[in-house]
């Protein structure tokens, strides 16, 4: 009969190991529907890849992956199962080392795993930075009304947790514009864009551009 509780050589210790290894993010007990094969992997590492580089938008990575996920047709149990599992093989170089940082069995839901990714790469200066680009928005000499419309909402859109009301963003806009926009911005209100309400207002300027 072996000995169930070998004597263990300084030199077994020495030997690297596998044992004790346990991955970030803590996946709960459940079914898969969708399998974790090189092929669908390979799809989320190619389709949306986020590597921590300086012009990269967490926010636009999270957008891109879910679109993704979506692809699969997956009820919610599964959805959130299948974000996790996969979401891990979209992180690549600095991104994926800080993931691999994290302490051990800490990402436990998907929410878990977005709060402490956005926590990491959109750090609240960032957020102060892009929110002051709204706030300080002005058309650029000879830009059309389209265009000034186009870049004020990619400064929104690079920013969703901004915090700034519609009625502010309208106002923001209208008031950045030089007067040859604004007249056409009031011809097309009927000299009641101040009296609309936020919604009707933003609509105006939406068909507008």
């Amino acid at each position: 009969m072996e000995d169930e509780n070998p004597i263990r050589t300084l030199g077994d210790y020495s030997k690297p190991s596998h044992e004790g290894y346990r991955n970030t993010i803590d996946l709960p007990i459940g079914n898969n529907v969708v399998p974790l094969l090189s092929n669908t992997i390979q799809l989320v590492q190619n389709g949306c890849s986020f590597h921590r580089l300086w012009f990269e938008d967490p926010n636009q990575h999270l957008k891109d992956f879910f679109k993704l996920v979506d692809s699969l047709d997956l009820d919610g149990e599964n959805k959130e199962r299948t974000c996790q599992r996969f979401f891990q093989f979209s992180l690549r170089d600095q991104a994926s080392n800080w993931l691999e940082r994290l302490p051990v069995g800490s990402i436990t839901t998907w929410e878990d795993l977005t709060t402490c990714f956005l926590a990491q790469f959109f750090p609240p200066e960032r957020t102060a930075k892009l929110r002051n680009d709204i706030l300080m928005f002005q058309q650029h000499h000879e830009e059309s009304l389209s265009k000034a419309w186009t870049r004020f909402k990619d400064l929104l859109r690079k920013v969703p947790h901004h915090g700034i009301d519609l009625w502010l963003h309208v106002k923001i806009f209208y008031d950045r514009i030089d007067h040859t926009l604004k007249r056409i911005v009031d011809y097309a209100a009927e000299g009641r864009l101040r009296k609309m309400s936020a919604e009707k207002a933003w609509a105006t300027i939406e068909e507008l551009a």
